[in-house]
């Protein structure tokens, strides 16, 4: 007999458990969950555990559901099931049971950023009743050569390192694009002591910044407020001084896919957003 709940703060321990049963053995390059990388997840990403779900069979977790939220919506964050128990229900019965609870106390909309290459979970989110809203895509860039730098030397203004605090304080992060959750202002402002920025600035106000994180290798911002081609942006990327770059699940308003090439980006994956409206079931 199966069984299902929602789970409680204190639940953390059930949760890195099933995510560590349910979702490691569908990716086994990736290191083990533990309390602190979920606890990092729900200060990052904002994580609820309320919006997280546990399926088990007896007392053995088969299933789980992690669910974030914030005013806007809902994400998906991870949903799994057992490879033992596939086929049964399990997810669809997952996902219903959140839009149920989410059509009551809300916020309505909920999300998912799935890889295309994840068939079966593309599948899940279309047979529950999401329709498939944007496609995000990942961009890789190798670090610039000696070339490029020396081509660059004649961009002006001045480059500055930024924070994201620096940008918040002059309204730079206000009425952006759409963005990924793990890119959007919300995350910036929980990861901005790990985030390293880089900014063109004239005497009048800041014409190009860049936001990353260097361990990852990770640009979390990239953006021009100067009609120049490209350039202020290529003085930002030459400067980060690391062999590939990443720039992961950009959606096509929040850059253009012929800017990224002009700024030497090329694509290295896909993602869809799924979206649909809590309801009850």
């Amino acid at each position: 007999m199966s069984a299902y709940r929602f789970c409680r703060t204190d639940d953390v321990a059930l949760l890195v458990d099933a995510l560590n049963r349910c979702w490691a053995p569908y990716f086994p390059g990736e290191p083990p969950v533990t309390a602190a990388s979920f606890k990092r997840s729900i200060r990052d990403l904002q994580v609820w555990c309320s919006s997280c779900m546990v399926a088990f069979a007896g007392a053995e977790p088969i299933g789980v559901l992690i669910g974030a939220k914030r005013p806007s919506g809902t994400l998906i964050h991870r949903i799994a099931v057992h490879p033992d128990h596939l086929r049964q229900g399990h997810g669809r019965h997952l996902l219903a049971s959140l839009s149920s609870k989410l059509a009551i106390l809300g916020p309505p909309r909920i999300i998912a950023e799935v890889p295309e290459t994840l068939l079966a979970a593309c599948g899940l989110f279309s047979a529950s009743g999401y329709a498939q809203a944007e496609i995000l895509t990942d961009y890789e860039r190798d670090g610039p050569g000696l070339t490029e730098r020396r081509s660059l030397g004649q961009v002006g203004g001045f480059v500055i390192p930024v924070t994201v605090d620096d940008l918040a304080a002059n309204g730079l992060l206000e009425d952006y694009a759409p963005t990924c959750w793990r890119r959007s202002p919300e995350t910036l402002n929980a990861r901005k002591d790990a985030i390293k920025g880089l900014a063109v600035a004239s005497e009048e106000q800041i014409e190009a910044y860049l936001l990353y994180i260097e361990d990852e290798a990770e640009i979390l911002a990239l953006r021009s407020f100067v009609d120049d081609g490209g350039s202020r942006l290529k003085l930002l990327l030459s400067q980060v001084g690391l062999q590939t770059l990443r720039f992961p699940k950009v959606h096509p308003s929040e850059i253009p896919a012929n800017y990224l090439e002009t700024l030497g980006f090329r694509p290295a994956g896909v993602h869809r957003l799924y979206a649909t409206t809590a309801r009850s079931q």
